[in-house]
C-alpha cells in the first residue's frame, strides 16, 4: 500500500461521518415537537393548552411581567399577556441539549405582535431560554424566560 493510499484509507471514516446526516436522539425529537406545540398554542392565544405544556411547578418569566410559579399562576400570566397582545411568531432552535431527564433549549423568535386594545401591529423578536424536565407524562417546560435581543 502506498503512502497516499494509506492516508486515504485513514481519512475514509471521517469522510463518511461528514456526509452522514445527523440523527437526532428521540428526546431531541420530542423536545422539538413540544416547542412546535408551544409555538402553535402561543400563536393561537391558547393559555389552557400552554398550561398543560408546563410541569406542575413550572416557572414562566416573561419580559415586562412578574414571574409566575406553578401551573395556575403560569395560566394566569398567559391570560394576562393574551388580554394585551396577540402574537404570530416562529421559533428557531439555536441550541438543544439533553442531559438525562433535564434539557434546555436556547432559541430566538421573530414575527409580529398586535395590541388588542388598538389593533396596532409591529415586529416582535426575542431570545428565549427553555429548561425542560422529563417526568411520567413525558417532557414538559420547567422554566421559560425571554427578553429582547440588544
Amino acid at each position: 500500500m502506498t503512502h497516499r493510499s494509506r492516508f486515504s484509507a485513514l481519512l475514509l471514516p471521517f469522510a463518511l461521518l461528514a456526509s452522514t446526516p445527523r440523527v437526532e436522539h428521540p428526546a431531541e425529537e420530542q423536545l422539538r415537537a413540544l416547542l412546535a406545540t408551544y409555538e402553535t398554542s402561543l400563536n393561537a392565544a391558547d393559555a389552557g393548552r400552554i398550561e398543560q405544556l408546563y410541569t406542575e411547578d413550572g416557572v414562566f418569566m416573561p419580559a415586562g411581567f412578574p414571574t409566575a410559579s406553578g401551573r395556575s399562576a403560569v395560566r394566569g400570566a398567559y391570560d394576562a399577556v393574551f388580554s394585551n397582545i396577540r402574537i404570530a411568531i416562529h421559533f428557531t432552535v439555536d441550541e438543544l441539549t439533553v442531559k438525562g431527564d433535564v434539557a434546555y433549549a436556547r432559541t430566538h423568535s421573530a414575527g409580529t405582535a398586535t395590541v388588542v386594545a388598538t389593533g396596532a401591529s409591529g415586529p416582535e423578536a426575542n431570545r428565549e431560554l427553555f429548561v425542560f424536565a422529563r417526568g411520567p407524562d413525558g417532557w414538559k417546560i420547567a422554566r421559560y424566560m425571554f427578553n429582547k435581543a440588544s
